[in-house]
Parts: structure tokens; C-alpha cells; sequence
């Protein structure tokens, strides 16, 4: 991946500034309209997940090309309290703060790559890829 941008996450600011990085790096891409609205919709519920769960961290957004494509990279980072279940924690509608439970299952569906690596009481890596 080549790191393009890189905004600190602690508050509801910091999401709106992610968001709005990565709408800019991923217009600049040339992604399609519908795409931008869902890279964008993918970093806010990362971002949002970092200040309800770790309070701080940080989202990377960047560059990649693999066999001949481009695609624009999320990584979300934190060093928070980790996630005790990440089975339970994809499932649809599963929630610990209450909310709705769309966040990380919402990512995977928005993106076209998702990974996740988290050790509860280290915290977590969220790494997503959207191709052109």
C-alpha cells in the first residue's frame, strides 16, 4: 500500500475529516459517484467505531495496485480494548453500544476486501479495499 493520508481519530470532527479525505483521495481516483458515497459511508463507520470503543486512534487511507487494478485502501488502527468476539461482532444486528450493530458487517458489504485483526485488550486493525 502506498500511504497517502493519515488523520487521527478521537472525535466526531476526526470522522468527518476521515470521511472527507477519503471522498478526496478516492475522487481522485476516479471513482464512480455511488462509490465514493460508499467509501465514504465505510471510513465514517470505522472512524465511529474508534471513538465509541478505543477513543482514539487513527484511519490510513491509500493506494494499491495488484494484477493490474487500482484500488483506495482503509486501514482503521487502534489500541483500544480489542473486540472479545470478532465472530459475533460481524454478524448483522450484533451490538455492544446499543446502536443498530451496522458497522463493521456494513464495512465488509461496502467494500470489496475486508479484514480484521483484533486482541481483545491490544485492539484492532481494520484493513478494507475498494477496486476501480
Amino acid at each position: 500500500m502506498k500511504e497517502r493520508v493519515l488523520v487521527r481519530v478521537r472525535s466526531d470532527v476526526d470522522i468527518l475529516e476521515a470521511r472527507r479525505q477519503g471522498r478526496t483521495l478516492a475522487g481522485e481516483m476516479g471513482f464512480s459517484a455511488s462509490n465514493l458515497t460508499m467509501i465514504a459511508t465505510a471510513i465514517s463507520e470505522l472512524a465511529r467505531n474508534i471513538v465509541l470503543y478505543a477513543k482514539q486512534g487513527e484511519i490510513v487511507l491509500g493506494t494499491v495496485q495488484e494484477n493490474g487494478r487500482e484500488g483506495m485502501v482503509v486501514v482503521a488502527r487502534d489500541q483500544g480494548p480489542g473486540i472479545e468476539d470478532v465472530r459475533m461482532a460481524m454478524q448483522s444486528g450484533f451490538s455492544t453500544s446499543g446502536s443498530l450493530g451496522l458497522g463493521l458487517p456494513g464495512v465488509r458489504r461496502l467494500m470489496d476486501e475486508f479484514e480484521i485483526d483484533s486482541v481483545f485488550g491490544r485492539g484492532t486493525i481494520v484493513t478494507a479495499k475498494k477496486w476501480r
